[in-house]
């Protein structure tokens, strides 16, 4: 059955929605597009079912709603075609032209090249998207629209994609958005990311919201009566209603403050449109003459726009029953881009990107800056890390002391801000002033400081401490550049000599134990961006040697254990051919067998909602790893024979299955303390806690902890993560 006779998918109905949007778009151009994706994309299907097409439409619209220009609509049309299909890039310059090739190119994934993990494929992927992004930023527009449209029909993926479509969601793209000053999208991402990682959070969420909305509404009413009278009287035009705030904002509060519902009153808010910013200050003064402030709650972000170019006044107040409101004051411009972002400068004129693109584009400096950090780090993979840590973080605001604005990550020092300001400032920085008295160079910034790097030409420069001193990766990246070339090779001789005495010192063959594959993993493992660099930690003696030794020795036995386990016949792999899956006691399913001994892996612990995987070895049965467990992605070909299909079963409620976590946190009393409620608010039994060696001033700590599934693990990392002093917490691999 053709497409058409299913759904109206007319040439002549999208044009009609289209022109619907916008009178104005190029039916000529669009019209060729649209035939072209309807032709390349005949016969496929998505997972709900519908024809594949539904999919580029859906995007187009996004796009055109937007206002984006006529090649950006083209691209939506055709983003996936030269992913899905036979169509080339080069077939796109022959029938449109190079912009609109730049456009589709740079959301297409890369293809027939091979990545040793998913992981490093996806990193690249992003990489390759900021690339392209330099040269257009509509790459990422374009972008934005597919994963809006891709997430609204997320329900139809497996339970395992969903979750790490959500997961990717949230972390990159929600906050892209928001870095675009799309606030629409990413509100709407955040939801929806929400509802898929954590259903019964967001079911329950949406649903006390509404009944709090009902309870609100009135107060609401009367509090726009009120304003809308004195603004009345005062002869401002303008604008007024309330809204409600987003279900993941309203979560995300409730696990930072530690807070239940009950205890967020601020679940709605007040917007105020008027023409002028002579307005917006006028309308803050009526506001706080007739109800009183909350101190701290007011931020002007007219006078200091976010990055993003959002414009607006904010300040909250207690309304005349008690109860605080959030109120926003902007003028009618700033409300158009704060709800477009820099797609508002690409309203349609005359087929062409409109000439705020320069302007808006100029503002976008994290671009930029990202772009630099890009060219710096060795791989795709820190780069990711980079761009999650520098630019999706919460933000600090300082100034030069000749008035110009410096962005930074919150918790910034003075030698963050020096590498920002120049490389050879950083190098050379020995002190600054902050608000006009000296500070040392780990004093925390805040917003609307006044800094001062005070350098020296004598300055011996950075050193590793420097890179626990400072909050922002483009900072750390060039320390760990200066350092690399400062390295001298007795230093990095020293630390070889300090690692095969240790090894020898064990009885351990050290040319065994330290082969290159061991210490590649082990720079990875200890978050060096080298192997130099690795060396130098080591010839400094102390805890670390042990903790590398101890790490290099556990490589080796695991890979002596698998060696002896090659010589081995795989007969339980021939007993499986034919049989039916049968559930096992562990709660997993291992498809094609049965009768068979079942035990999760010890060096990885998956836990109900992990993705796993099966390795079989005589007479230990099919051990149960981690599908992103680095023994199993370590694999040679020849091991690879012994994995099997596994899958979990139902889980019991009352099972606890153990995993290992990691908590580094700063060094002070009560940490233990504060650690173990987290635990026992989320029902998580401790059954076991290490404190390990770490670095001066920091601790850390591993437990070993009894969970039911994956979600409660990940409600207990998220309540972890807000605790004082806590810098990092994660699960041991």
């Amino acid at each position: 059955m053709a497409m058409n006779e299913v759904l109206d998918l007319t040439t002549e109905h999208f044009m009609d929605e289209l022109i619907a949007i916008n009178p104005k778009y190029d039916d000529t151009i669009i019209v060729k597009a649209y035939e072209i994706a309807f032709r390349l994309h005949d016969g496929q299907f998505r997972k709900s079912g519908e024809p594949y097409i539904i999919h580029p439409i859906a995007v187009a619209k996004i796009l055109a709603n937007f206002g984006m220009d006529n090649e950006t609509v083209v691209a939506g049309l055709l983003h996936d075609s030269v992913e899905d299909t036979e169509y080339s890039r080069d077939d796109l310059v022959k029938d449109f032209d190079e912009r609109i090739a730049l456009l589709v190119d740079g959301v297409t994934k890369l293809g027939n090249i091979k990545y040793e993990s998913n992981e490093e494929m996806q990193a690249e992927n992003f990489r390759k998207m900021f690339l392209a992004m330099s040269k257009d930023i509509r790459v990422l527009i374009v972008k934005l629209a597919d994963r809006l449209h891709n997430m609204r029909t997320l329900e139809y993926m497996p339970t395992n994609k969903r979750e790490s479509k959500a997961l990717e969601t949230l972390e990159i793209y929600a906050p892209l958005a928001g870095r675009l000053g799309i606030f629409s999208i990413k509100f709407e991402l955040e939801d929806l990311a929400l509802k898929y990682l954590h259903p019964l959070e967001y079911k329950k969420l949406s649903s006390v919201v509404n009944k709090k909305k009902e309870q609100y509404e009135k107060n609401i009413e009367q509090l726009i009566e009120t304003i809308n009278a004195q603004l009345d009287d005062s002869g401002i035009q303008h604008d007024i209603k309330g809204r409600s705030k987003h279900i993941y904002s309203i979560y995300r509060k409730m696990v930072i403050q530690q807070k239940s519902i009950d205890e967020i009153f601020d679940l709605m808010a007040v917007r105020v449109l008027v023409d002028s910013v002579k307005d917006c200050y006028a309308v803050l003064g009526l506001v706080h003459n007739k109800w009183t402030p909350i101190p701290g709650r007011f931020k002007d972000y007219i006078a200091m726009p976010k990055p993003n170019m959002y414009q607006s006044l904010h300040t909250t107040v207690i309304g005349d029953n008690g109860d605080p409101f959030e109120i926003q004051i902007r003028t009618y411009e700033m409300h158009r881009i704060a709800e477009y972002g820099i797609a508002a400068h690409w309203k349609y004129k005359e087929g062409k990107v409109n000439g705020e693109q320069e302007d808006s584009e100029q503002k976008l400096a994290w671009l930029r800056q990202a772009l630099e950090w890009q060219k710096e780090a060795d791989d795709s993979v820190e780069f990711l890390e980079t761009m999650k840590v520098d630019l999706f973080e919460n933000q600090v605001f300082v100034f030069t002391p000749g008035g110009d604005v410096m962005e930074l990550p919150a918790g910034s020092t003075p030698l963050d801000f020096a590498f920002k300001v120049h490389t050879e400032v950083g190098v050379k920085c020995v002190g600054a002033k902050v608000n006009g008295k000296m500070v040392t160079i780990d004093h925390e910034l805040n917003n609307g400081d006044i800094v001062e790097i005070v350098t020296s030409s004598n300055s011996s420069g950075p050193s590793m401490d420097w890179l626990k001193i400072c909050k922002s990766s483009g900072a750390k990246q060039k320390i760990r550049n200066w350092l690399r070339k400062a390295n001298k090779d007795d230093d990095v001789d020293k630390g070889k000599n300090n690692i095969t005495a240790y090894i020898k010192k064990k009885g351990y063959d050290p040319a065994l134990v330290t082969r290159n594959a061991y210490i590649l993993k082990a720079v990875k493992d200890f978050n060096c961006s080298n192997v130099n660099e690795l060396y130098l930690q080591i010839s400094r003696g102390g805890n670390f040697v042990k903790q590398l030794g101890t790490k290099l020795i556990d490589y080796y036995e695991i890979d002596h254990q698998k060696e002896l386990e090659k010589q081995e016949t795989i007969e339980v792999k021939k007993r499986s051919v034919n049989r039916g899956a049968e559930g096992s006691e562990s709660g997993i399913v291992v498809k094609g067998t049965d009768n068979l001994l079942i035990r999760r892996a010890t060096c990885c612990n998956p836990v109900p909602g992990d993705l796993i995987i099966g390795y079989i070895s005589k007479g230990k049965g099919i051990t149960v790893h981690r599908c992103d467990c680095s023994n199993m992605q370590n694999l040679s070909e020849e091991d690879k024979a012994r994995l099997i299909d596994v899958d979990w079963d139902t889980p019991d409620a009352n099972h606890r299955y153990f995993a290992d976590i990691n908590v580094v946190a700063e060094e002070r009393k009560g940490l233990f303390h504060d650690v173990s409620k987290v635990c026992d608010d989320t029902n998580v039994e401790i059954a076991g806690l290490n404190m390990i060696p770490s670095e001066p001033g920091e601790q850390q700590l591993v437990m070993t902890i009894g969970i039911s599934d994956m979600h409660q693990m990940q409600i207990l990392l998220m309540n972890l993560r807000t605790l004082d002093g806590v810098t990092k917490v994660y699960r041991a691999k």
